[in-house]
């Protein structure tokens, strides 16, 4: 069957970015628009939805709010909407906390008519200055074309594991994005081992150490010379700002790269007050038991995960400042290991469209487009090598999405504020300082 109606614009994947984008077109009458997601519904991060869990961003970065404060689908007018704006006003409290934001994009969803689940888009081809997309809905069991002048992969992130380690032989190893689906059954064990130096594997480590039995020894695990806190100060802060963007878009791919090895505390580091409770924790069981079968240590690089002689697993580690190696036992391994772009198989019949850097990535223009015109296919949550760490932060979002719409739509849309930031990155704009010979 075909959709022989031509859209202004489809979207790929629908999670929080490309939500956000649905949203603010909602009421964008010259910009037709789809978005299509294999998942049966939304939902975020399923395996780290826990009860007293916040983002790491005000409630301000919703999915609408810092694009149109006026919108209908803000986070504020589903707090009213669903009776808890007061209770929300008495907390006092910006950072929402997880499960919330995502009731709250399930309810932006309800609203929407523009977002199709249980469809998962299998070949684009171009034909005729139109994509084509071929997606197969698997709850009507069959398979549809449309079309669409413009489109806008945000087909998000994948867990990263090491080559080493095989989920479908090694049952009792999984990455942090199971967690949840794996509790029960990892409290069971006599000891447990957390990897990682991030936000996941410290959320994951301080609930295994609340809710452990006694018997369960519980180690953690990171390859960085310290578990450093996450930056949160204001000028940090302004990094997640267009000055900034535009700044660190215009440098070269050598500077960039440099730039974000830099940037790494910035973004994946832990949340300072968890790892303070985490600390706290540990002192109060500390204060009647020598003992409290915790054992964690930074600079600790795990090399390998092999069958141990216990019906558990033996971990090949080794201690990078001192360079030695060392092994240790554990009943079941939990990986923090972090998330990559993967790019998303129904590409390939479109690759003569996609422009590149040397390297094979994607050629991220200021407009998030990747297309050869710089106009057609755009990219969420893809161009942290072009546009920084930011972009995978939920604050940008909207700014991201006003970006693309005005695009799209050729006119303002959606005012883009151009310069929010105290400091000056760039001195580009300054007349080079005038030299004086000095004689002696």
């Amino acid at each position: 069957m075909e959709d022989r109606k031509v859209y202004s614009l489809i979207g790929i994947g629908i999670g929080p970015f490309n939500l956000g984008l649905a949203a603010l077109l909602e009421p964008v009458d010259d910009v037709s628009s789809l978005f299509f997601d294999q998942r049966e519904q939304f939902n975020w991060h399923p395996g780290l939805l826990f009860d007293h869990v916040t983002l790491q961003t005000p409630f301000l970065c919703d999915c609408v709010s810092m694009a149109d404060p006026t919108s209908k689908f803000s986070f504020l007018n589903f707090l009213k909407k669903t009776d808890r704006l007061y209770k929300f006003f008495i907390r006092e409290n910006f950072f929402v906390l997880r499960k919330e934001y995502n009731l709250y994009c399930q309810w932006v969803i309800k609203q929407l008519q523009n977002c199709r689940f249980s469809s998962s888009v299998r070949e684009i081809y171009y034909k005729d200055g139109l994509y084509e997309l071929h997606v197969f809905h698997k709850d009507q069991d069959q398979t549809k074309i449309y079309y669409t002048e413009k489109l806008v992969l945000g087909t998000g992130t994948v867990p990263i594991l090491p080559d080493f380690v095989d989920l479908n032989e090694m049952e009792k190893v999984c990455h942090t994005s199971s967690y949840l689906f794996r509790k029960e059954e990892i409290l069971e064990q006599d000891t447990v081992t957390v990897i990682g130096s991030g936000q996941s594997a410290a959320e994951v480590f301080f609930d295994l150490l609340q809710n452990r039995p006694k018997n369960l020894k519980l180690n953690w695990y990171s390859r960085p010379d310290r578990f450093f806190a996450m930056e949160y100060s204001k000028l940090i802060l302004e990094h997640t700002s267009p000055d900034y963007i535009d700044y660190f878009h215009q440098m070269s791919a050598s500077d960039r790269k440099v730039m974000l090895d830099r940037q790494k505390s910035q973004f994946k580091g832990v949340n300072f007050d968890l790892l303070n409770e985490i600390y706290d924790y540990m002192y109060a069981l500390s204060v009647d038991n020598d003992d409290i079968g915790v054992k964690i240590r930074p600079n600790i690089q795990l090399d390998d995960i092999t069958a141990g002689i216990h019906n558990n697993y033996e971990l090949h580690l080794e201690q990078v400042e001192q360079h030695k190696k060392f092994t240790d036992q554990a009943d079941y391994v939990i990986l923090g290991t972090g998330y990559h772009y993967q790019e998303p198989q129904f590409l390939k019949d479109i690759q003569h469209r996609i422009s590149r850097t040397s390297t094979g990535s994607y050629d991220v223009k200021r407009n998030y487009s990747i297309d050869t015109n710089g106009s057609e296919i755009f990219v969420q949550n893809a161009e942290i090598h072009t546009h920084s760490y930011i972009s995978s932060d939920l604050g940008m979002g909207a700014y991201r999405n006003s970006y693309i719409i005005n695009e799209v739509a050729k006119r303002e849309v959606y005012k883009l504020e151009k310069r929010i930031a105290f400091q000056d990155f760039d001195l580009s704009g300054i007349a080079a300082e005038k030299t004086v010979e000095i004689s002696i």
